[in-house]
């Protein structure tokens, strides 16, 4: 953690495995500002956390993207603080006010996982700003697809909000844990673009979604860089192999060749479950657009 002014909050799973990886970001200064809101299922931990902070008011819920393990709680979250406004990207806003699509798609991807989330239920579309007018003093709003083609980033006060467009952080074992979230569709070169978008700001405090920060944002996302090279060049080899067992020779590959997985053998058993399932999903990423022609 930065400061008092700026705290992750745990947002507790009922899923083995899922500790310390969903969470929201809270900042409290002139504005309070909640940094997407978690799943449907556990927004009531959300909110007694808040109020064990003492935090009454909430300005603006800024969505990074709207997954349903960022945005599933929105409109619960709104319930007990009606003040709040949501900044959200302009082509995602449609999916809160009706979240049919965006559910029945999470749970074609994430089958049981979806349902431990809960289902979303709509956000009223005064209340939403688009990403394209949110005028708020001292806050920049970035673009930054890769993770999701409606994915923001932002900067506030010296904090990165960064989502996971510089992908998933964890600290295990005093020691570093980097890994791409690359779901298709993914589109490397976007990616890339965005991830030096955001080297391009200034130097500061970054935060992660999954799941915690570091001091540098240049340090970390230079690194993250590097690594998302070093996947599209150790998948394009297991690719070239065959596509027999094509998904699990991958993650495998990548955990004896990646040295920012290497803290992968520390963790328990539980949570490599959980690291492996997500790894895939990020290799399928990767293999649907080396196999994609142009």
């Amino acid at each position: 953690m930065k400061e008092d002014d700026c705290t992750l909050i745990e947002i507790k799973q009922p899923i083995r495995g899922f500790d310390h990886f969903i969470g929201a970001w809270v900042y409290r200064g002139d504005i309070h500002l909640v940094v997407d809101v978690g799943p449907a299922n556990s927004v009531n931990r959300l909110v007694e956390a808040l109020a064990n902070m003492n935090v009454e008011r909430v300005d603006y819920v800024l969505i990074t993207h709207i997954h349903i393990d960022h945005v599933g709680g929105l409109a619960k979250f709104l319930e007990y603080f009606p003040m709040a406004q949501v900044v959200c990207h302009d082509k995602a806003i449609r999916h809160l006010v009706d979240p049919s699509r965006l559910w029945e798609g999470s749970r074609k991807v994430l089958g049981d996982i979806a349902d431990a989330y809960g289902p979303l239920k709509a956000v009223r579309e005064e209340i939403c700003i688009p990403h394209t007018q949110a005028h708020i003093k001292n806050l920049s709003v970035i673009e930054t697809p890769g993770h999701a083609p409606h994915h923001l980033s932002f900067s506030y006060m010296g904090n990165l909000f960064a989502g996971e467009a510089g992908g998933n952080y964890l600290c295990v074992a005093d020691r570093d844990y980097l890994r791409p979230a690359t779901p298709p569709r993914f589109f490397l070169k976007d990616f890339l673009k965005t991830v030096d978008r955001l080297m391009a700001l200034e130097d500061q405090h970054i935060c992660y979604a999954h799941f915690g920060d570091a001091r540098s944002s240049h340090q970390m996302l230079k690194r993250f860089r590097a690594q998302v090279l070093r996947w599209e060049k150790i998948v394009q080899k297991e690719v070239s192999a065959g596509s027999k067992d094509l998904i699990m020779r991958c993650v495998v590959r990548l955990l004896e060749k990646d040295p920012d997985l290497e803290v992968f053998e520390f963790m328990d058993p539980d949570t490599q479950d959980r690291e492996r399932f997500f790894m895939a999903n990020s290799v399928k990423g990767y293999i649907e657009f080396l196999e994609t022609p142009g």
